[in-house]
């Protein structure tokens, strides 16, 4: 599937205000480009700027036209706007790929394109003709997709508790009251599913994208298990935010997908779910594989599997084919409640914390 921009980074002067703000402080807001903003949020497309500009004269000026809360981590300064834009992209945790920048200059476009090649750059002209790019336009909306700024600022109210946090890395963890719920795929997720293997790359174990038919498909056929994962904690909800696709025979259990969103990497999710698939395994006597094809941008997973037990076992059209190795297999940790309720699970799982 087509790969879509998670986030469009704005420039200000004659771009989202007619105007240079440092020479005229009496700037209007382009009424089209207000529209798009909205628009873009309604989508569940992140937003944030890339200006060089007096940064609390531009902040005041965003609170004054009341959308200083649609931009997050805005990087305004005398600084290059590559180096906003990688600020940014590091800040969000999202690739460089799926990021879009707009400005009227060409100068601008063209340093953000020498140094960041996979940025899609737009002409300030063409703002116009934003909401009918297709990057721009999500297959479907979801509930995650709708609220993913306020996702988002959620995820700036754990990560500045966690900065002050004095404790270990496990308190604080403890201190979130974490719990996953673990629930086999159902209509209503299917929506999210896709969405979820579309936008997500580097906790993608295989980089397989599947469409709503196929995860519809696999969600009725008995020989496979789709389960879904949602996360809450006292900042609220995370939303859905692991799907896991596993083939299934009397044998053995192969982890065909298994992804989780990057907004929870600081969390472990993706280890403590890959744990509770172990511990089921094992409990249901069967062997574990998991299928791995290996990329640039999913390392991460590929260290996840490793730290739960697995190695590789072979390799064939570039798949490698890993297994778990259950005298490895670690105990799950008890700062997350899990709520099963997925009958499968539900009966192979060992963990004291699953009801």
């Amino acid at each position: 599937m087509e790969s879509k921009v998670k986030c469009l980074v704005w420039d200000l002067d004659n771009t989202i205000w007619d105007g240079v703000l440092v020479e005229d402080k009496a700037i209007s807001i382009r009424q089209e480009v207000l529209h798009v903003i909205k628009t873009l949020d309604e989508r569940g497309i992140l937003q944030s700027i890339s200006s060089k500009n007096n940064f609390e004269l531009a902040i005041c000026k965003l609170k004054e036209f009341g959308i200083e809360d649609y931009f997050l981590f805005p990087q305004i300064s005398w600084d290059p706007k590559s180096k906003g834009i990688s600020e940014i992209q590091r800040n969000l945790n999202i690739g460089v790929e799926s990021i879009a920048f707009v400005d009227d200059q060409v100068f601008e476009r063209d340093e953000v394109q020498f140094y960041l090649p996979e940025v899609v750059c737009i002409d300030a002209a063409d703002i116009g003709s934003i909401l009918e790019m297709d990057v721009f336009n999500p297959r479907h909306l979801t509930s995650d997709s709708i609220n993913r700024r306020d996702l988002y600022k959620n995820d700036i109210l754990r990560n500045n508790a966690k900065n002050k946090y004095t404790g270990t890395e496990e308190e604080f963890l403890r201190s979130l009251d974490m719990m996953l719920r673990i629930d086999k795929v159902g209509e209503n997720d299917l929506i999210r599913a896709e969405e979820l293997t579309i936008r997500t790359q580097q906790l993608n174990a295989t980089g397989y994208t599947y469409s709503y038919e196929e995860l519809e498909a696999f969600s009725k056929d008995d020989t496979y298990l789709e389960l879904i994962a949602q996360l809450n904690d006292k900042y609220g909800d995370s939303g859905k935010i692991g799907l896991i696709l596993i083939k299934k025979s009397s044998a053995v259990w192969t982890i065909k997908l298994l992804i989780t969103s990057c907004r929870v990497i600081s969390r472990g999710i993706g280890t403590i779910l890959l744990d509770y698939i172990v511990n089921a395994a094992k409990c249901a006597n069967v062997r574990l594989e998991a299928e791995f094809v290996p990329s640039k941008k999913n390392r991460i997973m590929y260290m996840t599997l490793k730290l739960s037990g697995f190695s590789k076992n072979s390799e064939k059209d570039g798949v490698e084919t890993l297994v778990a190795n259950y005298e490895k297999m670690k105990k799950l940790p008890d700062y997350v409640h899990i709520v099963n309720n997925c009958e499968t699970m539900k009966k192979n799982s060992m963990s004291s914390k699953t009801q």
